[in-house]
């Protein structure tokens, strides 16, 4: 991953199609690395790939939490044809809170939307800040920004303002980051014409010492370039074993979840099983207070018969004493009677002394 990350710094100026290669090589084997998705962006930038590069950039800055290349997500916006989208961008940017160079390069790109849209005064406006005529500054954001001015003021007509703002910008970049001084002789009408023809040795000399040399490079070049085969061969092996152990690891995610499952059924078996038991000695309870119902019903029904029955014996034992006793009490009366009736008419007994009618 390191060593594709090397090759895209490299390359991403002479040849920004294949240090984009090498950035996505990087991203397979580690794309939760915030700075390889940086990398992915910024040569997807270069490569003139607009939607890569702002779908790279925008995770990015989500990764980092930084804000550094939203002037490159401006100008992407511009290059797709969406200037507007360009210039939301601008303004939802705090632009204080960027480092000086990124916010004036916003500025720029945010201007150039203007012009885009057939705004070249507003484009003008918007570029007549502080920081354009700052003086003793050897930034090269200041060479930008009077470059983009001059550019501004030329588009709407205004040449001896732009010529000026030119040679300024020239005067303000050292290191030749614009064509600044190019511009200004265009304005002046002057043309730059080649050096003169070399004599036949130096010319000879020169074509055997750019033949060695190229034949150096070729060298080079077909080194770097199995190098990069062999890199991307690994790479390939690479997502090959990382493709088999993801397939691996959905395989067991698959049978844990058949697992899962079939413990799920056999809980849902289970509580079935136990609803049934629990409805089964529901009824055997309802049945057995059934039957303990009927039992106190009859136990109750014989008790009530029993009861009658024992109070009736009792009317009719009284009744029956009662019976006796007037019986036994009118038996009694006509024995008295009896007797009396018997006494009354027999003769009395006057003992031997008056027996026959003779005293002794």
């Amino acid at each position: 991953m390191a060593r594709h990350l090397v090759m895209t710094g490299r390359l991403i100026d002479e040849a920004p199609e294949e240090a984009l290669a090498h950035a996505l090589a990087a991203r397979r084997l580690a794309s939760r690395i915030a700075v390889v998705r940086e990398a992915v962006g910024l040569a997807a930038y270069h490569a003139g790939e607009w939607q890569t590069a702002i779908a790279e950039l925008r995770t990015y800055h989500r990764m980092s939490g930084k804000q550094s290349h939203v002037a490159v997500l401006a100008d992407c916006e511009r290059a797709l044809g969406r200037p507007e989208r360009a210039i939301d961008l601008f303004r939802n940017t705090d632009s204080a809170a960027l480092p000086k160079d990124t916010a004036v390069e916003l500025l720029i790109v945010a201007a150039g939307a203007r012009g885009d849209m057939g705004q070249g005064e507003a484009a003008v406006s918007m570029l007549q800040v502080r920081e354009l005529t700052a003086e003793a500054t050897t930034d090269a954001w200041a060479g930008r920004l009077r470059y983009a001015y001059a550019d501004a003021l030329l588009a709407i007509g205004r040449r001896d303002e732009a010529r000026e703002w030119f040679a300024r910008a020239a005067a303000a970049d050292e290191d030749a980051v614009t064509d600044a001084a190019e511009r200004l002789l265009e304005l002046d009408g002057v043309e730059i014409e080649g050096d003169d023809e070399p004599d036949d040795d130096t010319a000879a000399g020169a074509s055997s010492s750019d033949a060695t040399t190229g034949a150096d490079d070729d060298d080079d070049d077909a080194d770097d370039d199995r190098d990069a085969d062999d890199d991307d061969d690994d790479d390939r092996d690479d997502d090959d074993d990382a493709d088999d152990d993801d397939d691996d690891d959905d395989d067991r995610d698959d049978d844990d979840d058949d697992a899962d499952d079939d413990d799920d059924d056999d809980r849902d078996d289970d509580d079935d099983a136990d609803e049934d038991d629990d409805r089964d000695d529901e009824d055997d309870d309802t049945d057995e207070d059934d039957e303990l119902d009927e039992e106190e019903d009859e136990d109750d029904l014989d008790a009530s018969d029993e009861s009658e029955k024992s109070a009736a014996g009792d009317g009719t034992s009284d009744e029956s004493k009662a019976d006796a006793k007037a019986s036994t009490d009118a038996d009694d009366e006509d024995a008295k009677l009896k007797a009396k009736e018997a006494a009354e008419s027999s003769p009395r007994d006057l003992g031997p002394k008056f027996q026959d009618g003779t005293a002794n």
